[in-house]
């Protein structure tokens, strides 16, 4: 008696063909299964390129080391082709990330959380990048070199001009005289005496004692911060940032990228922090539109993924158009200023349509709560920028 067929889903040489799906590439290529019958992990029998039970896909790892680095090439190809998958909907379709992740249409796409962190991570390391190569600090009054948006000099130019026109006042025999013999004794005292007075003033421009506490002038002994209900620990940490608050101020006066790099250090993690009190704003803008809390943080991450790749191409065409127009490429500079200005109207739009998207609520209503949580996030960021300005003098 012949045994029955054997069903054709079983087959051992059809066992792992792809399935028929709209997307191919979500299943794993023929020429990298090790052709098991049974899953190498758990022992689980395969009818497909992953285990149902465990889910360890059936690859051949023992192969050439050119094949093996050829495969490892394609992962991160793939890693980046799934991320630009995510790129497209991202920037150009709002609300369709969050709707397609709440329908259960996941695994085109970067997790969001994933999608946040290396958004958030890029952006951050351009910022600090381009923030620390904006600030230029000269204490050389006798260097020409003034390159750099922003520009520290321990003599500013309306001084100088103040100088010279303080000068050119003068009678022409003395103004001579004081060119070519600058060391005159009478004008050196002077000017030693000036130099004398404006030292004493620029120490005395920031003292502990002009912090005030309890109506009176700060004082370590006699009047230091004792706030009652916080532990001892608290007050004597206040205390000590109050009396080397002027040694700070001078380090970050002589190096404001000292003050940037603890707030870059700090900022990436209090934004992370700050993502659950932003859905939490959402919950309680849409506290009866039925939706669990897990909806509104999804809607978060992948609003402010939106935003990070925003601010990281704003960057990038900011840096480039200072480029071009450094280099006389005046039409490719005005172009770049143009984008900017595209994806800085971009951005509100975007985020009022994801709204509407997401929600199903009238454009009446949308737009109103639009606002309303606009100022909530915006109160709620100033806050928190302000808190991280202040931990990052303290960390100094």
């Amino acid at each position: 008696m012949n045994s029955p067929a054997e069903p054709e889903a079983t087959r051992p040489e059809e066992k792992h063909l792809p399935a028929d799906t709209a997307y191919p590439k979500l299943t794993l290529a023929q020429k990298k299964l090790a052709g098991s019958e049974k899953c190498l992990n758990c022992n689980t029998v395969l009818n497909g390129p992953f285990c149902y039970y465990c889910g360890q896909p059936d690859r051949n790892f023992m192969r050439f080391f050119p094949a093996l680095l050829r495969d490892l090439a394609e992962d991160v190809v793939d890693f980046d082709s799934r991320f630009m998958r995510t790129l497209k909907p991202l920037l150009f379709k709002p609300g369709c990330l969050t709707k397609d992740f709440m329908s259960g249409r996941r695994f085109r796409y970067t997790p969001p959380m994933r999608l946040y962190i290396f958004s958030s991570i890029v952006f951050f390391l351009l910022a600090a990048l381009f923030s620390s190569s904006q600030i230029n600090v000269n204490n050389d009054t006798t260097s020409k070199d003034d390159t750099g948006p922003v520009h520290f000099s321990a003599q500013s130019e309306e001084k100088k001009q103040q100088g010279e026109d303080a000068l050119s006042a003068l009678p022409p025999g003395l103004r001579e005289k004081i060119v070519t013999d600058p060391a005159e004794p009478a004008l050196t005292a002077e000017s030693q005496k000036d130099n004398s007075d404006n030292a004493d003033s620029a120490d005395e421009v920031f003292k502990p004692e002009d912090i005030s506490f309890n109506g009176k002038p700060w004082n370590r002994v006699t009047n230091p911060i004792n706030i009652a209900f916080v532990p001892d620990w608290v007050n004597d940490r206040l205390n000590d940032e109050v009396e080397n608050s002027p040694k700070k101020a001078e380090q970050i006066g002589n190096n404001p990228n000292l003050l940037m790099d603890k707030v870059f250090d700090i900022l990436p993690a209090t934004m992370f922090v700050l993502l659950p009190l932003v859905a939490l704003i959402f919950k309680f803008w849409y506290l009866f539109a039925k939706r669990y809390y897990v909806e509104h943080l999804i809607f978060s991450l992948h609003n402010h993924a939106f935003i990070f790749v925003c601010l990281t191409i704003l960057l990038t065409a900011n840096e480039a158009s200072i480029l071009m127009a450094s280099r006389g490429m005046a039409g490719m500079s005005t172009a770049l200023e143009w984008l900017e200005i595209v994806i800085w109207s971009w951005i509100p739009l975007y985020l009022l349509i994801s709204l509407r998207a997401v929600y199903r609520q009238g454009w009446l209503m949308t737009i109103l709560k639009f606002f309303l949580i606009g100022i909530s996030y915006i109160t709620l960021l100033g806050m928190v920028s302000a808190g991280v300005a202040i931990a990052s003098f303290i960390m100094l």
